[in-house]
């Protein structure tokens, strides 16, 4: 049923929306598509652009908070440990950089020794050194595989020049053996900087220092991102490193070599510097850690390990990122075409907002690669696609709602005209019974000033008092009826019946002679004084529907409802009140606000009606005096009956400005034994 009314709705929109604006729909619709389906941190020009998203630093920030949220959490890998050479390190040797390679060549010996499983040098040999014939003896020496660094100008013109790839060419020839090869070390960041993904492999370049070190076929052409890892927290609430690392000085020592054995003998190791402001890497765990940095060393080993774990982390497929953003956006256009209200508006967009936070986290946690997942951009297209679709949907609504206001007088409230929109069926084009609550207006003396001041100013203050009181019928979710002169005639339960009519009603009727009483202060200078609005209401079976003619059809109600709600305006003015209420429409109010007026025979009813007077200032205590002393009428009690009529005089002593009370005072007063007052 749902789904139905929503193709009608869709159907609708598409056929009223006109030309132009269905194909502006339709671009806005493509652009949230693309929004929510392209990946944001690649650059549009493709691989060396710089072009990119305007918000592809929001899908990075994204991604980072999730990649440091769900990193595993480990202990200290046992596979794999780091040899580093420090600033201090540099000060000891006299030498700033490169390191001394007469204490590398030690450190390789001694490596060799423990029974390392292979060692990755992440240094680069491009600049001539008095020691380098220590280097190259120990290097042809070596028994364990030895992956020497190697960059190319070509990808690498900020960190080497012409000269020092020369020298880096003739090292690494006279460097070669069975043993020792070459490895790239180039490592790569998106435009912020940060390391997250695994370098692109190059045409003519040696292996990457971790694929040569652990081959794996899986991860030759892999371009994912690197599972960056978090230590585990220790009971005394430090932190162990992931990767273990040693001093290069120590393994330097051969007097050292016998204790330090259990920490190399069958690990990998890699060989490089922790140097301040050199080779400083920020990563996706960069905020969640103490030092902001990772040393590219620390980078390359983790992706060691991560070769080690085969932990390839699975992209998702781009069919699945374009459904997934098609998806998004046919949900958001949905959610605009249904016009939920906000009961129901409000936990869909919480669903939908849970999924499309919750989707990404929940991929990041499985072990999916989230970094191409565009989850800000799913976000900003569902915004898109939501406001296009809105914005067709409500400009086909106005130009409906406006043929429908023309067509059916204007005596709808907004939103039975907006019910009635999306299913026509509920406006019955024929006469059916039904209870209403009717209410009546009169403007006192408005005949009589009419024939007092000028035709153009008699329209000028009509026009505008039934502007007023119409304002408030619609506010509270009336229909307009008609107008009589000035008198206004409107109803609540049909064409729609809701829960809270007669509660709408009973204000309404409340508001519309405070409405008067405001039209009556602000009447401009050299206006005679006007009367009250007096105001009747009923609930009561009518006959509600469309009559009239074939020329003019007009939405009303006929019966005997009409008839007591027009008795029960006129009766205020007998009975010196301004807003009088039948029982049944008093009890069907859910208001606490009334006071009893006692029981009449109104004009042309043979049926005594109890009446009831909205008193919202009228002190509880004495509203509950007047029930009691009405009460005391019903009863045969003679006595009773006297001391009651005393308690309505002494009540209406306390209020002597009270007129409607002392009217009453005066019917139960001069009434026989049994007998009803009667309006004339």
């Amino acid at each position: 049923m749902a789904a139905r009314a929503l193709l009608r709705r869709g159907a609708r929109v598409v056929q009223d929306a006109g030309r132009w604006r269905l194909a502006g729909t339709a671009l806005l619709l493509m652009l949230a598509l693309f929004v929510a389906g392209w990946d944001w941190t690649r650059p549009l020009g493709g691989a060396g652009s710089q072009r990119e998203i305007a918000t592809a630093d929001a899908e990075r920030g994204l991604y980072d908070w999730r990649a440091a949220t769900f990193a595993p959490r480990v202990g200290q890998d046992q596979r794999v440990v780091m040899v580093v050479y420090d600033d201090q390190t540099l000060i000891a040797t006299r030498k700033r950089s490169p390191l001394d390679r007469g204490l590398l060549a030690r450190a390789l010996r001694n490596l060799d020794a423990m029974g390392a499983k292979s060692i990755g040098i992440d240094i680069l040999f491009d600049q001539p050194q008095d020691e380098d014939a220590q280097l190259i003896a120990a290097l042809h020496g070596m028994r364990t595989p030895v992956w020497l660094g190697y960059a190319n100008i070509g990808d690498n013109r900020e960190q080497i020049i012409f000269e020092q790839q020369q020298y880096l060419d003739r090292f690494l020839t006279r460097a070669r053996t069975d043993r020792v090869r070459p490895a790239s070390i180039r490592l790569e960041t998106d435009a912020d900087n940060v390391a997250r993904s695994w370098p692109r492999p190059l045409a003519g370049q040696p292996p990457l220092l971790s694929l040569a070190m652990q081959p794996s076929p899986r991860f030759t052409d892999y371009r994912g991102a690197i599972r960056f890892r978090m230590p585990l927290a220790q009971a005394d609430g430090a932190e162990e490193p992931v990767i273990p690392s040693l001093q290069i000085d120590l393994l330097a020592d051969s007097a050292m070599t016998a204790a330090l054995a259990p920490m190399v003998k069958g690990r990998h190791v890699l060989i490089g510097g922790d140097i301040v402001d050199i080779d400083q890497f920020e990563t996706p765990l960069s905020g969640r850690q103490a030092k902001s940095t990772m040393i590219g060393l620390e980078v390359h080993a983790t992706m060691l390990t991560q070769l080690l774990d085969e932990a390839l982390l699975p992209a998702i497929p781009g069919w699945a990122m374009w459904a997934a953003a098609a998806l998004v956006v046919l949900t958001a256009g949905l959610t605009s075409l249904a016009e939920l209200r906000w009961f129901w508006l409000v936990p869909a967009l919480v669903v939908q907002a849970g999924a499309i936070v919750g989707a990404p986290l929940w991929l990041q946690a499985r072990g999916w690669d989230t970094k191409g997942l565009p989850a800000a951009g799913w976000a900003l297209g569902w915004v898109i696609a939501f406001a296009a679709v809105s914005a067709a949907a409500r400009a086909v609504t106005s130009q409906q709602r406006r043929f429908a206001q023309a067509a059916l007088g204007k005596y709808l409230p907004r939103d039975i005209a907006a019910q009635i929109l999306g299913d026509p069926e509920k406006l019955a084009l024929h006469g059916e019974k039904r209870p209403i609550f009717t209410l009546f207006t009169d403007l006192e003396g408005f005949t009589k000033l009419s024939h007092a001041i000028a035709p153009e100013m008699v329209a000028q203050l009509l026009n505008r008092y039934l502007d007023m009181l119409s304002d408030v019928v619609l506010a509270h979710g009336g229909t307009i009826d008609k107008f009589v002169g000035d008198a206004v005639v409107a109803f609540w339960g049909a064409p729609i019946a809701r829960d809270d009519d007669g509660r709408k009603a009973a204000l309404a009727a409340y508001a519309m002679w405070q409405a008067g009483e405001t039209f009556r202060r602000d009447l401009p200078p050299g206006v005679p004084p006007i009367g009250r609005t007096r105001v009747g209401l009923h609930h009561g079976d009518a006959i509600v529907g469309n009559f009239g003619g074939e020329g003019r059809i007009q939405y009303t109600a006929l019966g005997d409802s009409m008839n007591t709600a027009a008795r029960l305006e006129s009766a205020n003015k007998a009975l010196e009140t301004a807003v009088l209420v039948s029982r049944e429409a008093m009890e069907r109010s859910g208001l606490n606000w009334w006071r009893p007026m006692g029981r009449v025979r109104l004009r042309g009813r043979a049926t005594p009606v109890d009446l009831f007077e909205p008193a919202p200032d009228f002190p509880g205590e004495d509203r509950a005096l007047l029930e009691q002393a009405l009460a005391a009428f019903d009863t045969e009690d003679v006595e009773a009956r006297a001391a009651a009529l005393g308690q309505l005089k002494a009540l209406a002593d306390r209020y002597p400005e009270d007129a409607a009370l002392a009217n009453l005072v005066y019917r139960y007063e001069y009434i026989g034994d049994g007998e009803i007052y009667g309006l004339g």
